[in-house]
C-alpha cells in the first residue's frame, strides 16, 4: 500500500479499536477477573473440582481477551509511531515493513472481533456435539466417521479437549451414532454453527459398482449445563435404565450395568452415557446431557415462532442441509447458509472447519 493508504487504515483501525473497547467493556472484565483470582485463592476453592474448572477457565478466558485487546492497542501505538518514521527518513524498506505489520495487524482485529460475537448466553460453554448418519447404510456411517474426525481434529487445534460420551459403531464401517463432550472457553459458542445437516457426494468406496452416492449425517450441538444451571427436571418424568456398557473387547467391557440411558416422558428425549466405570458418574453425566437438550428443544420452539410469525418455511428434504462436500465430479465444500465456498474439500475433512464458523457468525452480526 502506498503511504496516504496505511494511513486511512491505520485511522480505521483506530476507530475499531476504540469502538472494541466499548463493546466488551474492558473494566468490567478486569474486575471480574480481580474476583475470580480472589476467589482461587480462598481456602477449600478445590473442594468442588468441577466448580473450581469452570472458574480456572472463565478466568483464563477473561485474561486471553483482555490481554489480546491490549496486544492490539500497543501495536497500534507502534504502527503509528513507524508511520511518522517512515513520513520523515521515506525509507522504502520502513514502509514495506509497516504495510506487513499492518496487514498482520488487520487479521488479529478480525479474529478479535470474531470473540467479541460469542457474548450469547451459554456461548463459553463447553459443547456437547451428537453425530447421527441418515439412510444409506455403510456409506452413511462412513460419512459420519469423517466428520467425527473432522471435529476432533478441529477441537484438538483449537486447544480443546474431546471425550467421548457414548459411541455406536458400525456393523461393517464407520458409525451409527456418537456423543462427544469438547471441553474449552467458547467451545459450544464456536460449535453452533455446525448445527444442521451435512451432505456429501462422492464415489463411494462400498459400491464395487463405483458409482456416486449421497450420504447424510445430522450433527446436533448443544452447551453443556452443570448443576448451577437451574433447568427443572421432576423426578417422576424420568425413565431410566442401565445396561452394560459395550466396547472394543479385552479389558473396555465392563462388567457391571454401568451405562445409563434416561428418557425424559413428557418430550420423549432420550440421552445415553457410558464413558465412565461408574454408574453415578455416567448418570450425573447423562442429567447434564438431559438439561442440554432440553434447553435446545426451548429454544428451537421459540424460534419456531418467531419463524411462524414472520411466516418463513424451511425446505424438507435436500434444501435441509447447511453444508455440502462434493468429492465428485469436482472437490468443493459449500456452506448454503453463508455460500461461502472452499476449494480443498480433503482440507476442511482434516479438520479446517474454521472458515464456515467464521463466516456464519459474521452473517448474524
Amino acid at each position: 500500500m502506498e503511504l496516504s493508504e496505511i494511513k486511512s487504515e491505520l485511522e480505521k483501525t483506530a476507530k475499531r479499536l476504540a469502538d472494541f473497547r466499548g463493546l466488551f467493556d474492558l473494566e468490567e472484565k478486569e474486575t471480574r477477573i480481580a474476583e475470580l483470582d480472589e476467589r482461587m485463592l480462598e481456602p477449600g476453592f478445590w473442594d468442588d473440582q468441577q466448580v473450581a474448572q469452570s472458574i480456572i477457565n472463565e478466568a483464563n478466558g477473561l485474561k486471553d481477551l483482555v490481554n489480546e485487546y491490549k496486544e492490539l492497542v500497543d501495536t497500534q501505538e507502534n504502527l503509528e509511531l513507524t508511520l511518522e518514521l517512515v513520513k520523515e527518513e521515506n525509507d522504502p524498506e520502513l514502509l514495506a515493513e509497516l504495510d506487513s505489520e499492518l496487514e498482520e495487524m488487520m487479521e488479529q482485529i478480525e479474529n478479535f472481533e470474531l470473540q467479541l460475537l460469542l457474548s450469547e448466553p451459554y456461548d463459553k460453554n463447553n459443547a456437547i456435539l451428537e453425530l447421527h448418519p441418515g439412510a444409506g447404510g455403510t456409506e452413511s456411517q462412513d460419512w459420519g466417521s469423517i466428520l467425527l474426525r473432522m471435529y476432533t481434529r478441529w477441537a484438538e487445534k483449537k486447544g480443546f479437549k474431546v471425550e467421548t460420551l457414548d459411541y455406536l459403531p458400525g456393523e461393517e464401517a464407520g458409525i451409527k451414532s456418537v456423543t462427544l463432550l469438547i471441553k474449552g472457553h467458547n467451545a459450544y459458542g464456536y460449535l453452533k454453527a455446525e448445527k444442521g445437516v451435512h451432505r456429501l457426494v462422492r464415489i463411494s468406496p462400498f459400491d464395487s459398482s463405483g458409482r456416486r452416492h449421497t450420504s447424510f449425517v445430522s450433527c446436533e450441538v448443544m452447551p453443556e449445563f452443570t448443576d448451577d444451571i437451574e433447568i427443572e427436571v421432576r423426578s417422576e418424568d424420568l425413565k431410566v435404565d442401565t445396561y452394560r456398557s459395550s466396547g472394543a473387547g479385552g479389558q473396555h467391557v465392563n462388567t457391571t450395568d454401568s451405562a445409563v440411558r434416561i428418557t425424559h416422558i413428557p418430550t420423549g428425549t432420550v440421552v445415553t452415557c457410558q464413558n465412565e466405570r461408574s454408574q453415578i458418574k455416567n448418570r450425573e453425566q447423562a442429567m447434564n446431557m438431559l438439561k442440554a437438550k432440553l434447553y435446545q428443544r426451548e429454544i428451537e420452539q421459540k424460534e419456531k415462532e418467531l419463524a411462524e410469525i414472520r411466516g418463513e418455511q424451511k425446505e424438507i428434504g435436500w434444501g435441509s442441509q447447511i453444508r455440502s462436500y462434493v468429492f465428485h465430479p469436482y472437490s468443493m465444500v459449500k456452506d448454503h447458509r453463508t455460500n461461502t465456498e472452499v476449494g480443498n474439500v480433503h482440507a476442511v475433512t482434516d479438520g479446517d472447519i474454521d472458515v464456515f464458523i467464521n463466516a456464519y457468525l459474521r452473517s448474524r452480526i
